[in-house]
């Protein structure tokens, strides 16, 4: 017999003998077992075979959330692990699989049915094989043969137990489907509903969205459930809404409170109806529900510390649009036991999901070290800078107090504009409209900000300004344009015109950092992640980026592609805009933000919104950067003192940390590691971050619940897990193999923000850590203002740096990692831009990439473990334990020296005491009492001899009794002493460090 009418040969006897009587047993065992999952898959039936047979059959009710079964492979494997080739699928489907196999001994056999094969690291691509023909064709004949005889020609396997490969990869019990015939049965007798509501626990997080678990089907719908909280606890429940009968628009909720006769318990709240969003603005979601589909709904009550014991009874109604509501009652029984914080100490409790709506440290307050909003006339002043209004509410003067080296704040100013900025409307004939202007009106001034509103018209024009500055120098407009008739522009931009010498740099635009062109042309552009630049100097700058109503912060670091930049209509104007820098005269540049000619008309207001940021934030904190020195590893707190580090950054993927940005679950191996740290004298920082969220979060699902609020959609994939419990529309993100560990990536701006808030405070106050590491940033300027709030509040010497790989590249649509970061730099302590930040890019790239130093920050090297020589120039090492640059000899230098002692006046300053007679070997001082240590690097291409100019009154030492010498460094230089009058010889990509005495 050919094989299609063996197995059609075969399927009608099955349908036969099924239909005849049920051959397997009702009940369904779960649990796990041991094997090899990345060869077989991570789930099996376990099967019992009485006695050796050619042929057996077995009857599997795995009762799979997977689609198409049948497509996928299934391997079957004897006691001994022994593969059986000789297997058949006689009906495959997603309630139940009959398959026929040899069994040549009887014991246990094992049926394989998710077999994936996994390419890739730590973003694998995992694929389910198609089904094998593995029979042999003697087999097969034995088969037929069997099957020509009247009675049941095969024996039946029994089924022991369906086992997932441990706890956590198990489909019991709210992933194993209800079959087609249960939910037609619990239709019919539900006949009169428009919708069904199934009660659950929070022990057990609905997970499916598209199919009824089969518990649900046993349990039937009840319109009451139980529960038991503890006074002070924060109870979690949920409600499962099935569309049986048509589509559902949107779901209303109402709650009741809480009543035990005459006492009561303020109502419920649902996250999924609304909450307070990232910004701390309240909101309202809408929640469609497509025929035949699930809907989970979370429901929270507080539970208040001083709540009398008893039984508490309280409806939930819940009513989708045009239909008729149902309820359910919730009985509550409130315990004598008092929970600590609410019950977040344990996450299963699903407590932190009030987390979700948080407003903690959502306040005017300012952060060290900077000092109060000073409104006085039209003038803004802020640490080291200052704006001044003109009449139309924009900027008429922008000027920094910052001192060239960037380490202090001085009197003299440095003016930014050589004049104001404006908002210029041309007419159809390219005529400039002029604008009749009031004055700007402050409507509100707090320390930490002050706001300020103004109106211009021209003709039907009208020009709306809303504006606010904060203690950052973060300054936000809002501009609306509107007018009253339909009118004919050729043009609506913004122009700046800046002094040249004060803009010496640029980054942005598809510019990397580094010295500013003489000209440049810019047009947007989807695949590009840009939307503005950075223009200035050591000690003055401005960052502008161009927004609109539908700014949306895009992904970043490798995701950039899956949800691009939101062209803003306004600036865009369907490619019409764009941006131009042209040198204006001699002394100045006029930067040119047009979008185009358009037809203004009634009631489509243009929203030309911008945001500055001003430059350089705060002064270096050089005393910090010599004296924190990070020992980036989780290993023993004696392997960080053993090198002379006195902070250790603790990543994700270990014991006290394992899962990334989830550090919560491993609490008494991460706080019994900060008490050692402690008392050793050393701090402890950790890896936690937005961009992606662990698999192993216990709220996964309940945030999943929230369509894509918290998570982006996407093509799903990524490792096995994934794909076979999260299903579908996720982005796949990072995965550590040896912990399973499988992120997928948040959506951006979300209520998870302030989660991640709360998160923070819980680990600053539980955990006592010292800080945090952030691996690139995927929240904004808004969020880690308050994550500085929060640490500081706690832990005032706590200290933030950030790492990022260079994203410019196709993925990260060409941006400039410290311009997407910029907004950030006030509230963190140190940088550190590493991977593909090539240290053999020039000096300028260094100074406004890498170094920080322009933004009031310094930095650390990373990628090939950096350049020592070209980092000294910058106060910047390697970091412990990285790539082998080992930065504790430097570190002996700066406490042989005394570092800490010295002021750094780098060669970007005009009043460093050493130069060079080389453009390309730079030096840069760090200059105490009588004493000095000078940093030489050469970017110059072949070994030179370089002359020192030393202004030997600037440091306080008599020429005639200077000494020069170059300790001895380990793997830097050797010892060498130096006429202060001789030419040095510095070696192509090196330098020196040299003691003038």
């Amino acid at each position: 017999m050919k094989l299609r009418a063996f197995l059609i040969s075969v399927s009608v006897f099955a349908f036969l003998t099924c239909a005849a009587a049920p051959l397997f047993p009702q009940h369904v065992g779960y649990g796990t077992g041991s094997w090899d999952a990345e060869t077989l898959g991570n789930h099996r039936a376990v099967v019992r075979v009485a006695e050796k047979a050619d042929a057996v059959w077995a009857h599997i009710p795995w009762r799979r959330r997977d689609l198409e079964p049948e497509k996928k492979n299934i391997i079957v494997s004897d006691d001994a692990g022994k593969r059986v080739t000789n297997l058949l699928r006689i009906n495959v489907n997603r309630s139940y699989g009959d398959i026929l196999f040899q069994a040549p001994n009887p014991g246990n056999y094992y049926v394989y049915f998710l077999p994936y094969v996994s390419k890739g690291r730590n973003y694998p691509v995992v694929t389910y094989p198609a089904p094998e023909n593995s029979a042999d064709p003697s087999w097969q004949r034995i088969a037929q043969a069997a099957m020509s005889r009247s009675d049941r020609p095969f024996p039946q396997a029994s089924l022991v137990e369906i086992q997932a490969i441990d706890e956590f990869n198990s489909f019991y019990p709210m992933e194993i489907i209800a079959t087609p015939e249960e939910i037609r049965g619990l239709l019919a007798a539900n006949s009169g509903k428009k919708f069904l509501l199934f009660p659950e626990d929070r022990r057990y997080p609905i997970r499916m969205t598209d199919d009824l678990p089969q518990k649900w089907v046993v349990e039937v719908p009840r319109p009451e459930m139980a529960g038991e909280a503890s006074r002070g606890e924060f109870y979690a429940f949920q409600v499962g809404l099935y569309a049986s009968a048509a589509d559902i628009q949107d779901i209303a909720v109402r709650f009741s409170d809480l009543r035990d006769g005459g006492r009561s318990i303020p109502a419920l709240r649902c996250i999924n109806t609304g909450g307070i969003n990232w910004d701390g603005q309240p909101f309202k979601k809408t929640v469609p529900v497509k025929k035949g589909q699930v809907q989970a709904l979370w429901f929270g009550v507080q539970i208040p510390k001083d709540a009398v014991p008893g039984k508490y009874q309280g409806q939930v109604s819940i009513e989708p649009a045009g239909m008729p509501a149902q309820s359910i009652t919730l009985n509550l029984a409130v315990s004598q036991n008092v929970i600590a914080d609410f019950g977040d100490d344990e996450p299963w409790r699903h407590s932190r999901l009030r987390w979700l709506d948080s407003m903690l440290a959502f306040d005017d307050d300012i952060v060290r070290p900077f000092t109060p909003v000073r409104v006085t006339k039209n003038r803004i002043d802020i640490l080291g800078r200052s704006l001044t209004l003109g009449p139309s509410g924009l900027p008429a003067q922008i000027e920094s107090y910052f001192s060239p080296e960037v380490t202090r704040i001085q009197e003299a100013a440095r003016p930014l504009l050589s004049a104001p900025m404006q908002l210029i409307v041309e007419d159809a004939a390219g005529q400039r409209l002029a604008w009749a202007s009031g004055a700007p009106k402050f409507t509100k001034q707090k320390d930490g900000i002050a706001e300020w509103r103004a109106s211009s018209t021209s003709g039907a024009l009208k020009m709306e300004v809303s504006a606010a500055m904060e203690f950052d120098g973060f300054v936000q407009f809002k501009i609306t344009l509107s007018s009253s008739k339909p009118v004919e522009v050729r043009d609506v931009r913004l122009e700046m015109t800046l002094f040249k010498d004060a803009i010496r740099y640029m980054m942005g635009l598809g510019s990397k950092g580094g010295y500013r062109p003489a000209s440049y042309d810019w047009s947007w552009d989807v695949k590009k992640n840009q939307d503005g630049a950075w223009l200035g100097d050591a000690n003055a700058g401005l960052q502008f980026s161009l927004r609109a109503e539908n700014y949306s912060r895009p992904l970043n670091t490798n995701f950039y592609q899956s949800k691009p930049l939101n062209m803003p209509p306004s600036w865009f104007n369907e490619g019409k805009g764009g941006i131009t820098m042209r040198e204006a005269n001699g002394s100045t540049i006029l930067v040119s933000c047009f979008g185009g000619s358009r037809t203004l008309r009634p009631g489509q207001d243009l929203h030309f919104d911008f945001n500055l940021l001003l430059t350089p934030f705060k002064p270096l904190d050089t005393q910090f950067q010599w004296s924190t020195r990070f020992f980036h590893s989780f290993k023993p707190v004696d392997d960080a003192i053993r090198v002379g580090a006195n902070t250790i950054n603790v990543h994700h993927a270990n014991d006290v940390n394992p899962y990334i940005n989830y550090p919560f679950l491993h609490p008494q191996q991460m706080k019994a590691y900060i008490n050692e740290a402690h008392q050793k004298g050393l701090k402890v920082k950790i890896y936690n971050t937005i961009r992606e969220l662990s698999n192993h979060a216990p709220e996964l699902f309940a945030l999943r619940s929230l369509g894509s609020e918290i998570f982006s959609t996407g093509p799903g994939g990524g490792f096995s897990w994934l794909q076979e419990h999260v299903g579908f529309n996720y982005i796949a993100a990072w995965f550590v193999p040896s912990l399973k560990d499988a992120a997928i990536i948040n959506s951006g701006m979300s209520r998870w923000h302030n989660y991640y808030i709360e998160g923070l405070n819980w680990l600053v106050n539980k955990m006592q850590i010292d800080g945090l590491y952030i691996d690139d940033v995927a929240f904004d300027r808004t969020t880690m203002k308050r994550v500085r709030k929060v640490l500081d509040r706690a832990r005032p010497s706590a200290i933030i740096d950030l790492h990022s790989a260079n994203q410019y590249n196709p993925r990260d649509g060409f941006t400039n990692s410290a311009n997407l970061y910029l907004e950030h730099f006030p509230y963190i302590n140190r940088l550190w831009f590493g991977e593909y930040f090539d240290p053999n890019s020039p000096a300028d790239f260094w100074f406004i990439e890498m170094s920080g130093i322009p933004y009031g920050l310094m930095g650390e090297m990373l990628q090939d473990g950096g350049n020592r020589w070209r980092g000294m120039v910058y106060g910047m090492t390697s970091r412990m334990p990285y790539d082998g640059n080992d930065p504790s000899p430097i570190w002996k230098v700066w406490d042989d020296f005394k570092i800490q002692e010295s002021d750094m006046i780098g060669y970007w300053s005009p009043r460093c005491p050493v130069k060079t007679d080389s453009k390309d070997i730079l030096a840069t001082a760090y200059v105490k009492q009588g004493k000095a240590l000078i940093s030489i690097a050469s970017w110059a291409p072949d070994d030179a001899n370089v002359r020192l100019s030393i202004d030997w009154r600037a440091l306080g030492i008599d020429p005639a009794r200077a000494t020069l010498t170059a300790p001895e460094v380990n793997g830097f230089q050797p010892a060498v002493k130096f006429n202060p009058n001789e030419s040095i010889s510095v070696p192509k990509g090196k330098g020196w460090l040299l003691i003038i005495s």
